[in-house]
């Protein structure tokens, strides 16, 4: 192997530095996007609000971005949800264009460029870059904004790599894997602000207008002071590689990204950190300390666990409960439930609705008028369109430093499950855990490290 083609997160630490809106309605349209029901229900103005108008913020969603300067686009990570956040960007506006891919497999770009070349944008071969390092030659070859859509481990130095060349950029979640990530992210972010860069995250419930709405309601005080809440994502077990004999050790497990720890930070930080999302942005909280536990009962390949439950401390002593399950065969439930003094929000079976503490419904969204009266609906666009009309508008957004406090209470929860013991917001955010291999590269590596974590210890058999 090439010494060009070995890379690590720890030598990218070290040689680089820590719009109008325009459409059919936006979030302020609440009246035609949400209904009340009865139950003795009280108005807005009776509820006391938990923060005042315009001391938080309601993206404007608009079905296209207001149109404007021409926007050229890299698109690193090419894989699936690459490929849809491609698309999805095109989609958002017009006058917005891709012209270079990046991915460690040229099939991945290649098979990207073939897609795009449908949809009017036609990859030159000298803009498909590929390799572990792929990243910076597509930063540096003249794009004005980066979708970032890797595994998940590599996000951190990617977007460091991107704000120092000075490039706005759509990350997608989770933007972080470990403690060291995080402190990346953050110090990142900062430097993002500094320099009035657009930064929108993949936590697409922030652009998903029935999210919007009841984050509105809620900050109006519909359900009262926060006292607790669920979040939950059961489901069935997402897709697996089976490792091929002509693929090296790295190879297959980038492949097999998402059932491999190091890489996608298991399924807890990977996929459930959207529905812990939810709950501290509407609470405005991060957690102080999380007991948990989980196991590995059903998975096929990787080194993660197929489950977790979660107790999170808030900072302000409430608790809040996480579940979230990837098995076959098991009931399913993707949803966020959040109690309040005066009653209760839930996203449960379809709905999304508040109610009073006696059970009676006193709002519901509205899904079928925002069909009728708007025609993008869908979040992944959607937060494409925010970031294009905030980019073109000269409007500052950073929602990387917001993320990673989600980012963390996942990263939290999952070591308190491998260990068995209780983790804390001051001792996870300061660790030096860094799930990036020391040997990391396009060959060989040692694979003994890669175990299923064990919590606790085995029983002295001194004690029968």
């Amino acid at each position: 192997m090439k010494r060009e083609n070995s890379i690590s997160r720890r030598s990218f630490l070290k040689s680089t530095a820590m719009a109008g809106a325009l459409g059919a309605i936006g979030t302020g349209s609440a009246s035609v996007l949400t209904s009340c029901a009865g139950g003795g229900s009280e108005s807005a103005a009776a509820n006391k609000p938990l923060k005042e108008p315009g001391t938080y913020y309601i993206p404007e969603l608009p079905d296209l971005a207001t149109d404007g300067k021409e926007l050229k686009a890299g698109v690193i990570g090419c894989g699936g949800r690459g490929s849809g956040a491609a698309e999805n960007f095109l989609e958002a506006a017009n006058g917005v264009t891709i012209v270079a891919l990046a991915d460690t497999f040229k099939e991945r770009v290649d098979g990207l460029a073939d897609k795009l070349k449908a949809k009017g944008c036609d990859i030159p071969a000298d803009k498909r870059f590929v390799g572990l390092d792929a990243y910076k030659q597509l930063i540096d070859s003249g794009v004005d904004v980066v979708i970032v859509a890797t595994p998940p481990v590599f996000r951190p130095v990617h977007f460091q790599y991107a704000v120092e060349k000075g490039k706005h950029c759509f990350l997608e979640k989770p933007i972080c894997v470990d403690p060291v990530g995080y402190r990346t992210i953050m110090a990142t972010a900062k430097q993002a602000q500094a320099k009035n860069l657009c930064v929108v995250t993949g936590t697409q419930r922030h652009h998903q207008r029935s999210y919007v709405e009841s984050y509105k309601k809620i900050m109006e005080g519909a359900i009262g002071e926060i006292t607790g809440g669920v979040v939950y994502w059961n489901q069935n077990m997402l897709w697996f590689r089976e490792r091929q004999k002509d693929w090296n050790d790295c190879e297959y497990m980038i492949k097999d990204w998402v059932n491999w720890k190091w890489l996608s930070g298991d399924h807890i930080v990977e996929q459930h950190v959207h529905n812990i999302d939810v709950f501290t942005w509407f609470s405005g909280l991060k957690p102080v300390k999380a007991v948990g536990f989980g196991s590995r009962q059903r998975r096929i390949t990787g080194d993660q666990y197929d489950n977790f439950s979660i107790d999170f401390t808030m900072e302000n002593g409430i608790h809040m409960h996480s579940m979230c399950r990837q098995i076959d065969g098991c009931v399913n439930n993707v949803s966020e439930f959040i109690q309040g003094t005066k009653g209760t929000w839930s996203t449960a079976n379809g709905e999304t609705v508040i109610k009073d503490n006696a059970g009676n419904v006193v709002w519901k969204y509205d899904s079928e008028a925002e069909k009728a009266n708007t025609k993008q609906q869908n979040p992944y666009v959607l937060e494409h369109v925010n970031w294009i009309n905030c980019i073109r508008g000269g409007k500052k957004i950073e929602q990387a430093s917001e993320t990673a406090v989600a980012n963390m209470a996942a990263i939290m929860g999952r070591e308190s499950a491998y260990s068995g013991m209780e983790t804390t917001w001051e001792a996870m955010t300061a660790s030096p855990l860094d799930y990036t291999p020391k040997d990391l590269n396009l060959g060989k590596m040692d694979m003994s490290g890669f175990t299923v974590p064990v919590p606790g210890k085995p029983r002295d058999e001194k004690k029968k």
